[in-house]
């Protein structure tokens, strides 16, 4: 921390992994999903940043036999930061483009992949060094306008829903009472691919339920819980949202990552 500013490369996920341009979608798929990564930088043979494959868009992919090349399916990041850039102007600058990572390189010119920077680092190192400032209740910065689903919805238009409302993870409630979530990671870590998911060969030929793929052990907290401890749930066990209930188990707010860095940034 030079001057008393947290820099980039003091919180940069260095070992986070990447992959060559010319490599099958079918492996980033894969790499996302087992290493339960949120992006997946693309790089040349000299490492040279060329792209981001996101999760979103390896479930885009139609098959898992397809042959379609990283480089068909990767998308320029909306922001990249330098190893030397101030972690809290970038983390700005993150949250007002909605995005939770972000690839570092070395310099604008040679953009030499050096690793990547989550919402999750910058929250763990405030954690350590200014927990006065995560010290709101969960009701002064939650969501109260939820979206959510029915354990009775079929994964296909929730899959849909999530794509077009870019959501990475639903709440899903019976009977105004939280039963469940399902994510992004969920639907991957099923082998869900497009909507009638492998029409012909994978394991949605008809459209699932979402009951069959939701967790039931959800963690959620009482809008009462101090800030700090929803970020050391996000951090320990990276996760990227927090649910709240009232008393009587009802829905009546969510916490992501992103609300929590904008408490510790505005």
């Amino acid at each position: 921390m030079r001057g008393g500013c947290l820099r980039v490369k003091e919180i940069t996920d260095e070992k986070h992994p990447f992959i060559y341009e010319d490599e099958l979608a079918t492996k980033a798929r894969a790499m996302i999903r087992d290493y339960a990564l949120r992006i997946l930088p693309v790089v040349n043979e000299n490492k040279k940043l060329l792209g981001i494959v996101s999760r979103g868009g390896v479930m885009a992919i139609s098959s898992s036999i397809s042959p379609i090349r990283v480089k068909g399916i990767m998308t320029n990041p909306k922001i990249m930061a330098l190893m030397d850039d101030d972690a809290t102007s970038m983390v700005q600058k993150m949250i007002r483009l909605d995005e939770w990572n972000t690839p570092v390189v070395n310099s604008t010119q040679e953009k030499t992949y050096m690793g990547v920077l989550g919402l999750e680092n910058f929250i763990e190192a405030v954690i350590k060094t200014s927990p006065e400032k995560l010290s709101k209740a969960v009701s002064e910065i939650m969501s109260k306008d939820v979206v959510t689903c029915s354990p009775e919805d079929e994964v296909d238009n929730i899959w849909r829903l999530m794509q077009n409302r870019s959501l990475a993870g639903l709440p899903v409630v019976k009977k105004d009472k939280l039963v469940g979530i399902i994510t992004q990671k969920d639907l991957l870590e099923r082998g869900a691919l497009l909507p009638t998911f492998e029409s012909t060969k994978g394991r949605f030929k008809t459209s699932s339920k979402i009951s069959s793929i939701m967790k039931t052990q959800v963690i959620a907290v009482e809008p009462s819980i101090k800030v700090i401890r929803v970020a050391k749930l996000m951090v320990s066990k990276d996760i990227g949202r927090v649910l709240v209930t009232d008393e009587n188990g009802k829905l009546i707010g969510i916490v992501d990552r992103e609300d929590v860095a904008r408490l510790i940034v505005k």
